[in-house]
């Protein structure tokens, strides 16, 4: 039970096979509840679905934009040393010799996307996160063993503690856990 000293994450519901979380979760998105996250011992694909969770996100876009950040400095530096900085006329070639300059372009481009693909998943995951609110709940050590759960969190605009609680427990659940923040 939450006190006044301690604000409430959540609430969080347990079940012991995957169809059960999966269902609950289609229910719980069919409700109108947005804010909630799934807990299993192995990779479910329908569970990620059912929570309302897309496969295209912001990562695809933050890469595009990393690569294109990264495609326009290689070419921008190369052409601000050949062209404007230091200018050498050599054989006769343009000082904006582009084909010379696509092997760097084109590393550059690799270089930044992927750099801004692996920040963007820490970031977009709010990773590092050395704690977590749902480590509160100690039955909550069977969520890697055989157990899997359903945290609805406060914060969603649905949420009312007493209200999201009967849901949750209309729901078969094996029991429902109070998760202090």
């Amino acid at each position: 039970m939450s006190t006044p000293e301690t604000p409430l994450y959540g609430l969080m519901v347990e079940f012991t096979d995957p169809t059960s979380i999966v269902a609950a979760a289609r229910k719980a998105y069919e409700a109108g509840y947005r804010n909630m996250d799934g807990y299993a011992p192995f990779p479910i694909a329908e569970l990620g679905e059912a929570l309302g969770h897309h496969t295209r996100g912001r990562l695809p876009r933050l890469v595009f934009a990393g690569g294109l950040a990264g495609c326009l400095a290689g070419f921008g530096l190369q052409y601000w040393c050949s062209v404007i900085d230091y200018p050498l006329n050599i054989g006769g070639r343009p000082l904006n010799s582009w084909p010379s300059f696509i092997p760097i372009t084109f590393e550059m481009t690799i270089l930044v996307a992927s750099l801004a693909a692996v920040l963007g998943m820490l970031a977009l995951n709010g990773l590092p996160r050395p704690y977590h609110p749902v480590f509160n709940v100690p039955e909550f050590r069977l969520a890697s063993r055989d157990h899997f759960f359903l945290c609805i969190e406060a914060k969603d605009a649905k949420f009312e503690a007493t209200a999201t609680r009967r849901f949750l427990e209309s729901l078969s659940p094996g029991h429902v856990y109070e998760v202090e923040s």
